[in-house]
């Protein structure tokens, strides 16, 4: 599954509920992260980095159909208000490649976007609203009142004001202006998620305990019944394509004032999915055309609090005092390792294969099941495949690479080798390339207890640093894979170098940026580099 966050901005908590609901659910996914700078945080948490124009430049959705097209994006989930009108209007030409877009239709995101027709919306449904009105000249509902943007949000330029000079001072500084009596009170949000269908999956009500520039810091879940149904009312008015978050002030008498509605992912929504919302894993469930129940299960009253913090997401890797490599393509052309596999399984059936099972492999196919198939021994598939997984194979370090850490090592550099992969063949690798003697530290993945904890996971990065006591910023990792390799570190802190190996066993699409470079010369290139860093 492929899904294209837009405005990724600071929401790594969201992108985390979907990797954690990917792990649970056993799907495998890619998270794409569109951004205007390339800098924004969350993309260090992104398989994938697409730059788009901005959200308000004619070419926005072009670039974001361009890259639905290119990388065959199932889902785009928008972020922020910005985009969702646009998204909205042109939700059609994405379905159109086959991309769904998370959104409502048109006409609800306008109700959500001018502030005045959010009120309506609301009194429509038979709830309390704050009248507001668009000029200060007709205000006549005493004070103190609130003055905020007709189409804004994260309450940025949102202000309580206690007389009629400060209202105007504050209406000359934002303009396009509404104005509405100001309530007091407790303040809620209701992460609310539907299907395709607005048929409610999760509706969970939380208190905001501590905010931060319009985002919750602090929350508690509040599974108030009335709250419950007063928002099942409103997805049968809305009917919502995905998430809406409601915001409600409770005032002193019990009166529940409903004050706005957004038709996306809050910033505190993947506090309601830690209390058990499960909209990620719904969102999965329907991409994979599964269906998704009603969640009523909710850890109720539970408190969740929330914390900033860095990612490294550009900087010199300069001063380093240990290096991580990546084995498979990295040290070691890999197609040598298959080679040499399809050579031990030809033997074993009697010879004359391995031309075969090459050109199977080429054309992407399962080699080995293919062979089995044409010759009628599917039977002895599980003791073919034990036969490559535990050959001793003859394969080479790329040259320099032995030189390369010899020379760490005389230079008191810590030096180590993080893989994925099944535990047998790995340890056979490294058996056969001598790297056993060649570096301080060895992890595979697969041994710490499965493949989850395979890249991009960062368990054995962290295991690495603890080992050698250095600071994160103190060590580089190396590796090949632009899609998995570079997650983990960059979220601790760790410098990184992409090898990009034109001569990949599974090359990423990016790698065509090396024009024809073989991987000796890239190698040569990384050598020259990581000595330069001492």
């Amino acid at each position: 599954m492929r899904i294209l966050f837009t405005g990724v901005g600071r929401r790594i908590e969201l992108l985390q509920a979907f990797r954690s609901a990917a792990l649970v659910l056993g799907k495998e996914l890619f998270i794409y992260g569109a951004d205007m700078a390339g800098t924004a945080p969350a993309l260090a948490y992104c398989d994938f980095t697409r730059k788009v124009a901005a959200m308000k430049d004619p070419a926005y959705i072009d670039d974001l159909l361009g890259i639905c097209r290119a990388d065959s994006i199932d889902l785009v989930i928008p972020t922020i208000d910005t985009d969702l009108i646009v998204l909205s209007e042109n939700k059609e030409r994405f379905e159109s490649i086959g991309t769904k877009v998370l959104i409502s239709s048109p006409e609800m995101i306008r109700i959500c976007r001018d502030k005045n027709y959010t009120s309506k919306f609301f009194e429509d449904c038979g709830l309390h609203s704050p009248a507001p009105v668009n000029n200060l000249r007709d205000y006549n509902a005493g004070y103190p009142a609130f003055i905020k943007p007709k189409d804004g949000s994260s309450s940025i330029n949102a202000f309580r004001v206690g007389n009629e000079t400060e209202l105007e001072a504050y209406a000359e500084k934002i303009g396009d202006y509404i104005v509405q009596p100001f309530i007091s009170g407790r303040e809620y949000s209701v992460d609310i998620f539907c299907d395709m269908n607005g048929e409610p999956v999760s509706i969970v009500p939380r208190e905001r305990l501590q905010i931060r520039a319009g985002e919750v810091l602090k929350t508690q879940i509040f599974m108030d019944p009335k709250m419950i149904a007063d928002a099942e009312h409103i997805c049968k008015a809305f009917k919502p394509r995905g998430p809406l978050t409601v915001q409600i002030i409770r005032d002193e008498s019990g009166t529940d004032w409903y004050i706005e509605i957004n038709p996306r992912f809050g910033g505190g929504s993947p506090l309601s999915m830690k209390a058990g919302a499960g909209s990620a894993e719904a969102i999965l469930r329907l991409l994979d055309g599964e269906k998704a129940g009603r969640i009523d299960k909710i850890n109720d009253g539970a408190v969740y609090s929330r914390f900033d913090q860095s990612v490294c997401i550009s900087g010199n890797i300069n001063g380093i005092k240990g290096v991580i490599f990546d084995l498979d393509d990295t040290l070691y052309p890999e197609k040598e390792y298959v080679r040499s596999g399809y050579k031990a399984v030809s033997e074993y059936l009697g010879g004359g294969f391995e031309e075969k099972l090459r050109q199977y492999f080429l054309c992407g196919k399962l080699a080995v099941d293919e062979v089995l198939k044409e010759t009628g021994r599917e039977a002895q598939k599980a003791e073919v495949l034990e036969v490559y997984r535990s050959h001793e194979p003859d394969i080479q370090l790329y040259s320099g690479v032995k030189e390369l850490l010899i020379y760490l090592r005389s230079r008191g550099i810590r030096t180590g080798i993080i893989t994925d992969g099944r535990p047998e063949g790995q340890r056979n690798k490294l058996k056969a390339l001598g790297l056993e003697d060649l570096v301080d530290d060895v992890i595979i993945t697969d041994e710490l207890g499965g493949v989850q904890f395979r890249k991009p996971c960062d368990i054995a990065f962290r295991i690495m640093q603890t080992r050698w006591r250095l600071s994160a910023s103190d060590i580089v990792y190396v590796g090949d894979n632009s899609v998995k390799d570079f997650q983990a570190p960059q979220q601790l802190g760790m410098k990184h170098i992409w090898f990009r190996n034109a001569d990949g066993l599974y090359n990423s699409r990016e790698c065509p940026s090396v024009n024809d470079k073989t991987a000796a010369d890239s190698m040569q290139e990384l050598i020259e580099l990581i000595k330069e860093c001492l």
